[in-house]
């Protein structure tokens, strides 16, 4: 008689492990959670992108003009409602536009100057502000405005 003693053979004695040690590391790195946070983050900035255009407060009085296209990004100069301007998003006072105009501006005295004007702000605010763009050489100014609303 023949008895099999500590080895793997027929009697389902010895238990084998599959998968090699049971404390091992898996170096295997898990890419579901890496995509799922960038593309949570891919929707936060696009929801957010829009909103960070101008930072300025500012309500626009309504036309019945058209919007215009636009390929690169103009310079803006906001007047709120109390007199106060704005380059871009920085407050200025009134007498630096022209300097400050002439050390952002990229294309010279053709680039695009857009006023945005409280509609409640003073008028004579509103055209000094454009007579000292103007007066610094500048000729491309706009006026935003809000597109009126048909009723």
């Amino acid at each position: 008689m023949g008895m099999a003693v500590g080895g793997n053979g027929g009697g389902g004695g010895g238990r084998r492990r599959r998968g090699g040690r049971r404390g091992a590391v898996i170096s295997e790195i898990n890419v579901t959670p890496l995509v799922d946070v960038m593309l949570v983050l891919l929707i936060i900035f696009m929801v957010a992108a829009p909103m960070m255009t101008v930072g300025v407060p500012v309500d626009l009085p309504e036309t019945q003009a058209k919007a215009l296209n636009s390929e690169t990004q103009p310079i803006t100069i906001s007047v709120k409602n109390d007199g106060q301007v704005f380059l871009q998003e920085t407050p200025i006072p009134a007498g630096e536009i022209a300097a400050k105009l002439e050390a952002i501006a990229t294309t010279g005295y053709n680039e695009r100057i857009f006023v945005r004007g409280d509609a409640t702000a003073p008028y004579g605010v509103i055209a000094d502000v454009m007579a000292r763009i103007q007066g610094a050489g500048y000729k491309n100014i706009g006026l935003v405005t809000q597109q009126k609303k048909d009723q």
